[in-house]
């Protein structure tokens, strides 16, 4: 029983350490990913009291978007993309006997982009991510936390580089049921000025995000479950002109 329980603690360990960050760049906004979308049920039934150790996950995802989202939340049968995106993780967990009944993570993120969008591609390396997460449990069946990344200006190529330092950050929760499950994110993504040499001064528009998910435990091996994911991106403002750039807000 007792290595059952550990088989299952590391499971959902391992879940942790998967969730993608979705790069928020300041240009025009073609919606058609949400920070965090990527979760799925118990992505946060998360263990305290455990012994540190280390993960390495390599994470990759794809999607093709033909349609575009805009300010107003309307979808658009133009600027779609497809996008090919990965991110090597690295994440040390650990507690505390100081702090009991307190799970730690920190994690250091590496992420990778190719891109196919308006008759281009590019990729490369993107901005390196960096962050800690702590969470507790105020009762046997439910968890409450918070994780906080920053994300770097950088990557190995302009079409990768947002060029200024973002705050990714969500309050992280679950509940468990008999046969039901519920847990999700409410987080916020704010960025610095962006200045890039010889262009516009920009203000990025603060990113506001929710994602829950609503599973029934059916068996052992099935769960169905419900996924409810928003994002509402504030439009991007241009310091130079003194204005808000076109199409740079989006809600979905």
């Amino acid at each position: 029983m007792h290595l059952i329980e550990k088989a299952g603690r590391l499971r959902t360990l391992l879940r942790f350490a998967v969730p993608g960050v979705l790069l928020v760049y300041a240009s025009s906004a073609h919606a058609a990913d949400i920070t965090l979308g990527i979760i799925g049920p118990h992505e946060y039934d998360l263990p305290v009291d455990f012994k540190p150790f280390n993960v390495l996950v390599q994470y990759g995802d794809g999607n093709a978007a033909g349609n575009s989202y805009n300010s107003t939340g309307q979808r658009q049968a133009r600027g779609g993309s497809h996008t090919w995106a990965g991110m090597t993780k690295y994440v040390h967990f650990r507690s505390f006997e100081a702090i009991p009944h307190v799970g730690f993570a920190f994690e250091l993120i590496q992420s990778e982009s190719y891109t196919l969008a308006n008759g281009t591609d590019y990729g490369g390396l993107g901005p390196t991510i960096v962050g800690p997460a702590a969470w507790f449990k105020p009762n046997a069946h439910s968890t409450l936390g918070i994780q906080t990344f920053m994300q770097t200006p950088v990557g190995t190529r302009d079409a990768t580089s947002p060029n200024y330092w973002s705050n990714i950050s969500s309050i992280i929760f679950d509940y468990e049921w008999k046969h039901f499950s519920f847990d999700g994110d409410i987080g916020t993504v704010t960025g610095s000025t962006k200045h890039v040499k010889n262009q516009h001064s920009y203000a990025p528009g603060v990113v506001f995000y929710s994602n829950l998910r609503f599973s029934w435990k059916a068996t052992s091996r099935i769960e169905p479950f419900l996924a409810f994911d928003w994002q509402n991106v504030n439009g991007t403002y241009d310091n130079t002109a003194r204005q808000y750039m076109d199409n740079s807000s989006s809600r979905e």
